[in-house]
């Protein structure tokens, strides 16, 4: 069972305390004729399903109650929104196999965990509703009713035999005394009006969250968790294959060469001394190659300028190196001792920003290249484009799919666009 995302998760303004107070309380108010109803329906349908359940009748009305269930569960879910300002969020439920059978229809929802609890929701909805519904009319009472008190004093019955609440206090029964504590009482209730129906309208919403679509969102999460753990050992998996590849044709050639070559400048020193002296300096220059290689295997490694400096100065160093211009754009306080991000977030922005600029050498014939590192609140977007000649995919390789492993490893994105003749942009957003 998955939860789906009806909604854009895009960022919306907040509403102001009026609108917000207004859809606080239409939610909690039409909340208790919601709940009413569905607990009516669905506790005489579960009564009629379960007594019934030795027949062959019980089955079919119980299955019907749990997709009246889901029915009112899909309301109450297109109202959350307006409350807890989140997208609307939907379980997919269990479905029968193409083809089956009537029966085997319906057990289908007998046998999901979500239609019971729509049916849990359903039925102990109406605890919360009958509560919050009689705090938000106590409340919207008070507030109207004693602001407009000295409004309506005057068509009020006041006989002498009756005992005010002004007079229990000890402040007499005069009119001002009367007008002034009232009016006092609905201000207070006028001020605090908006704190009771949004705290009324959460926890009647925030219930409902919790078992229309909390299981689901739990399970969600572990998926993803899962994913980004799957996506992790392979992007692990991948590195290592690569070093091993560099090491194999690289630095391991090397070495067997300068074995070699010293060998042959020790046969060399007793019959031609001058040739051992031109072998011995062709493994100099050999050893010197070797120690170059390893540490460039080193920095894709882990760069000890990325360890020592930051982010910053990595991807200058980084961007130094380049074949064509590159326009760097960082966050300077991402060098600052204080702005320092999660080594591992770090760590994948540098081999996103090196793996793409690799990409762009190689394959995209571009004439420039920009790299933007920025970060905005919780979220760091790194960003690399080029005015090459695009066509560039994760499917296709080319270092991609190895980026989004590392990206998705990470909890991020991985966005490339890229036409056919360009340009190109790869866009990664961390959270941080």
């Amino acid at each position: 069972m998955t939860a789906v995302p009806v909604t854009a998760d895009q960022p919306r303004l907040a509403p102001t305390v009026s609108r917000q107070l207004f859809l606080d309380s239409g939610y909690v108010l039409l909340g208790f004729p919601l709940a009413l109803a569905s607990f009516i329906v669905l506790v005489v349908g579960l009564s009629l399903g379960v007594g019934l359940v030795v027949t062959v009748i019980g089955l079919p009305i119980l299955s019907g109650v749990l997709h009246a269930a889901r029915g009112f569960a899909d309301i109450e879910r297109l109202r959350l929104p307006g409350v807890l300002g989140q997208p609307r969020v939907r379980p997919t439920y269990r479905t029968a196999d193409p083809g089956a059978n009537t029966w085997r229809r319906i057990f289908v929802p007998i046998s999901d965990t979500q239609s019971w609890l729509d049916l849990a929701h359903g039925i102990l909805k109406l605890i919360v509703a009958v509560g919050t519904f009689v705090v938000t009319v106590t409340w919207w009472a008070g507030a109207i009713g004693g602001s407009l008190y000295w409004a309506y004093d005057w068509a009020l019955p006041h006989g002498p035999d009756d005992t005010d609440l002004p007079e229990l206090l000890g402040l007499g029964s005069s009119t001002a005394a009367r007008v002034g504590l009232n009016t006092a009482i609905g201000i207070f209730f006028l001020i605090t009006l908006p704190i009771v129906i949004r705290g009324c309208a959460l926890l009647q919403a925030r219930f409902a969250r919790a078992m229309l679509t909390g299981v689901a969102e739990m399970r969600d999460r572990i998926i993803v968790l899962e994913e980004q753990k799957r996506a992790a050992a392979s992007a692990e998996a991948a590195a290592l294959r690569r070093l091993e590849r560099d090491i194999h044709d690289g630095p391991q050639q090397r070495l067997v060469r300068l074995a070699m070559d010293l060998s042959r400048a020790r046969q060399q020193l007793a019959s031609d001394p001058e040739a051992a002296g031109r072998t011995l300096d062709e493994a100099v220059t050999q050893t010197r190659d070797t120690l170059a290689e390893l540490r460039a295997l080193s920095r894709g490694i882990a760069p000890p300028i990325l360890v020592d400096r930051g982010l910053p100065s990595a991807l200058a160093a980084l961007a130094g190196r380049g074949l064509i211009p590159i326009e760097l754009r960082v966050d300077p306080d991402l060098g600052t001792p204080e702005g320092r991000l999660d080594p591992a977030v770090e760590s994948t922005a540098y081999f996103v920003v090196a793996e793409a600029l690799t990409n762009v050498a190689k394959h995209s014939r571009a004439t420039e290249c920009q790299v933007s590192v920025l970060r905005s609140g919780r979220q760091l977007t790194v960003s690399v484009g080029d005015d090459g000649q695009g066509g560039a995919h994760v499917a296709k390789g080319h270092g991609l799919a190895g980026i989004a492993d590392r990206i998705r490893a990470a909890g991020g994105e991985l966005m490339v666009v890229s036409p056919a003749g360009g340009p190109t942009e790869v866009r990664a957003d961390l959270p941080l």
